[in-house]
């Protein structure tokens, strides 16, 4: 631990920086790309501007952060790891940091379990989390109970969607473009459908099951949920009267498509570089571009 935390309901350093981010007020901007892989991370900052300086954060729980300015407008670029108490951590932690509103989009890989094929891109306009029932696998379990939870819908902010696809149809053909319902699942293997012969995890028939419920879900990854969920249960800032019954965060998300669960296909590296610079420089220009809902005069 490098430094003195104090408060163990939020805790902060005496200078205000989080616990597990790491950062502190000035050094997250208000636009965010929210990343799985910090390999990801530096690629996309690297197409940030040359000629501003570039805040660069590592911290002792697995974040890494750029902050820079494309376009001259400063957004930044924050690889966070997998789960979802990760994109907990960093959505609730950041927002303590960053005075205004917040836009966040995430940008990491799915698999798919409809008509999205390998090197193809996700928009999803909404998600749902795919949990474990621990209870089911317990000696005393109840009768009925089942194995896996399925979680109510919740949804992206639909601008953000809408300019997402128009930039990327800029670099793809629509046929590679898909969106629909995203599954955010507690875990890479048993939740998202994945045999091991190692555990008795009763999802041989999950995918069918997740389909049966959602018609329209079209990928699994492990993020998307938690993103989306923060999003709405987000309070409204002390901001002008006309802006005062808004969320405090509007949020988004994109993946490229890695897996196809039906065939057991896999991506190839060539292609994930290629999406990985057309969807770099999409996600910079369309938060560019994109309004903050109040007068910037916060972290911006």
């Amino acid at each position: 631990m490098q430094f003195k935390f104090t408060n163990a309901n939020f805790p902060k350093t005496a200078d205000g920086r989080v616990y597990h981010v790491g950062v502190k007020h000035g050094e997250v901007a208000n636009r965010i790309i929210t990343v799985g892989d910090p390999s990801r991370a530096r690629t996309i900052a690297k197409l940030l501007d040359d000629n501003s300086p570039i805040v660069t954060i590592e911290s002792d729980r697995g974040f890494f952060i750029k902050t820079g300015r494309y376009h001259g407008v400063p957004i930044s670029i924050v690889s966070i790891g997998m789960g979802l108490a990760m994109m907990d951590f960093f959505v609730r932690e950041v927002r303590a940091v960053v005075d205004g509103p917040l836009i966040i989009i995430r940008f990491g890989s799915c698999g798919s379990i409809g008509p999205a094929t390998i090197g193809s891109m996700m928009v999803p306009h909404g998600a749902f989390a795919v949990l474990r029932n621990y209870d089911y696998f317990a000696d005393d379990a109840e009768p009925n109970s089942k194995p896996y939870n399925f979680t109510k819908l919740f949804y992206a902010d639909p601008d953000l969607c809408s300019k997402l696809q128009k930039e990327l149809l800029r670099h793809l053909p629509q046929s590679e473009l898909h969106t629909g319902l995203n599954a955010s699942c507690d875990s890479f293997y048993s939740s998202q459908g994945r045999l091991d012969n190692n555990f008795c995890d009763a999802n041989h028939n999950l995918i069918e099951q997740i389909l049966v419920k959602y018609p329209d879900a079209r990928s699994l990854e492990m993020e998307t949920f938690m993103l989306f969920h923060m999003a709405k249960v987000s309070t409204p800032l002390p901001i002008k009267e006309s802006q005062a019954n808004k969320k405090s965060i509007r949020v988004a998300a994109m993946m490229m498509v890695f897996m196809d669960r039906k065939t057991n296909e896999f991506v190839d590296p060539v292609r994930v570089s290629y999406l990985e610079e057309i969807a770099g420089k999409a996600l910079l220009n369309v938060l560019s571009n994109v309004e903050l809902d109040y007068e910037e005069n916060g972290s911006d």
